[in-house]
C-alpha cells in the first residue's frame, strides 16, 4: 500500500459498480447544457447558502436514480432545499431534464460517491433529512459488505444530522431491512419511529418510485 493509499480519506469497498449505461438523446442533451447550472464539484467546498440563496432545511438523497421520486419531493415542497446524489449519468441526465423542465431551482446534484460527499462535502450538523430508498441489497452474503447501511454509514450520518433530523430508508429486500433494522438499532443517536419499534407503512409524502 502506499502513502497515499494510507492517508486516503475514500474507502476501498465501494456499494456500486460503475456501469456506463446508454444515454438517450434526452438524456445527453441535458447533461451538455444544464450540468454547470445543477451539479456540483466535489472537489469544492459546499456553501449551502451560496448555492441556494437562502437557509432552509436541507435534505439528501443518495443513490436517486432517474430522479423522479426527488423531482416531485422537490416540486411538493418548494420551502425545503435537496442535494442529490447518484454515480450513473443516464439517471442525473433524466433528473436534469425534470429540473429544467420543471424550473425547479432547489435542486442540486453531486454524480459521484456518496460516501466521499457526505464525508469531504457536507458539513457536520447540516442536514434535516437523509434518503436513500431502494438501495442495491447485494444480494450474495459475500457481497453484503458492499451494501451501504452499515455501521460506520450510520456513524457518519448521525455526524451530519442535525438535532431533529431523520434518516428515511426504504428496500424491498427482506433480509437487508433486517440488516438494516439491526444497524440502526445499535446506534443510539437514532430512535426508532416505528409504533412497533420494528417497520414502517411507505409514508403518503413518499412518492412511490419504479420500484414499487
Amino acid at each position: 500500500m502506499s502513502e497515499q493509499d494510507e492517508q486516503s480519506p475514500f474507502r476501498k469497498i465501494r456499494s456500486f459498480i460503475l456501469r456506463q449505461g446508454r444515454l438517450t438523446q434526452g438524456q445527453q442533451f441535458a447533461l451538455d447544457n444544464f450540468w454547470g447550472k445543477y451539479c456540483l464539484d466535489p472537489s469544492e467546498a459546499l456553501d449551502i447558502y451560496n448555492i441556494f440563496g437562502r437557509d432552509a432545511p436541507l435534505c439528501v438523497e443518495i443513490g436517486f436514480g432517474n430522479g423522479e421520486c426527488l423531482a416531485k419531493l422537490a416540486a411538493e415542497n418548494p420551502d425545503k432545499d435537496y442535494i442529490g446524489i447518484e454515480v450513473h449519468r443516464p439517471g442525473v441526465g433524466h433528473l436534469l431534464l425534470q429540473l429544467e423542465q420543471q424550473d425547479l431551482q432547489n435542486v442540486r446534484i453531486y454524480c459521484h460517491d456518496a460516501i466521499e460527499i457526505l464525508t469531504n462535502n457536507l458539513p457536520d450538523n447540516s442536514l434535516s433529512a437523509v434518503h436513500l430508498f431502494f438501495p442495491d441489497p447485494w444480494h450474495k452474503r459475500k457481497h453484503h459488505k458492499r451494501r451501504i447501511v452499515q455501521s460506520s454509514f450510520v456513524d457518519l450520518l448521525a455526524k451530519k444530522l442535525h438535532a431533529n433530523g431523520y434518516f428515511h430508508a426504504a428496500t424491498d429486500w427482506e433480509n437487508y431491512a433486517e440488516s438494516m433494522l439491526a444497524v440502526l438499532s445499535a446506534n443510539d443517536r437514532f430512535s426508532n419511529t416505528s409504533p412497533t419499534n420494528t417497520y414502517c407503512e411507505r409514508p403518503t409524502h413518499r412518492p412511490l418510485t419504479k420500484f414499487e
